[in-house]
């Protein structure tokens, strides 16, 4: 009888520690969340990965995320957390992320000013502007980047590697290019005279 009680109360007990854990868990993603509202910040992850490390002691099980951060109005930053504990990786992700934040011109507000092809490593991401009504054209990777950067409007293939990793960072470069054309237009002019004062 006295077994039966004492099962039955370890069993509380430990349904009662995963339930405060859920709920601390919870408790961390509404804080994540509502320090990127008060940023004007919106968030999309993009990939969860499970790893293990063999010691001698047996397995460490970590977790590392990918998750990507914007502002949906040109500004757009990706970035990679690592951690025991899946919710600390993804805080850590959103932290580097805010970091590496970057600006991207944008047509209209909706979509890219041209034709772009991003690299990383075996990965290669072609980015094309497109028409009104669209809408963004693209795998989920590319398409949580393009949301969080406020993109509308945009066809986007993704070609070699299809490793997130890759994929993501190949749509950043791709991005970082981005010029407009009255730029394209200035740095021309200021190389013409400089060509002709030469002369």
């Amino acid at each position: 009888m006295d077994n039966r009680n004492k099962d039955s109360r370890d069993g509380r007990d430990s349904r009662d520690s995963r339930d405060s854990k859920d709920s601390k868990d919870g408790s961390n993603r509404n804080k994540r969340e509502s320090k990127l509202e008060e940023a004007g910040l919106i968030d999309r992850l993009i990939a969860i990965n499970r790893v293990a490390k063999v010691t001698k002691g047996g397995r460490n099980f970590g977790f590392n995320a990918i998750v990507a951060v914007g502002d949906a109005k040109g500004k757009v930053g990706v970035g990679l957390g690592k951690a025991t504990e899946l919710p600390e990786a993804i805080r850590k992700a959103q932290d580097d992320a805010r970091k590496s934040m970057i600006s991207i011109p944008l047509i209209d507000e909706r979509t890219i000013p041209h034709k772009i092809l991003g690299r990383h490593g075996a990965g290669k991401v072609m980015l094309r502007p497109a028409s009104p009504g669209t809408g963004v054209i693209a795998g989920a990777t590319v398409r949580a980047v393009m949301e969080c950067a406020g993109i509308k409007d945009v066809l986007t293939k993704s070609q070699g590697s299809n490793n997130p990793h890759n994929v993501v960072k190949a749509t950043m470069e791709g991005l970082k290019d981005l010029v407009l054309i009255d730029r394209v237009g200035g740095l021309r002019q200021a190389a013409v005279a400089r060509r002709g004062n030469d002369g």
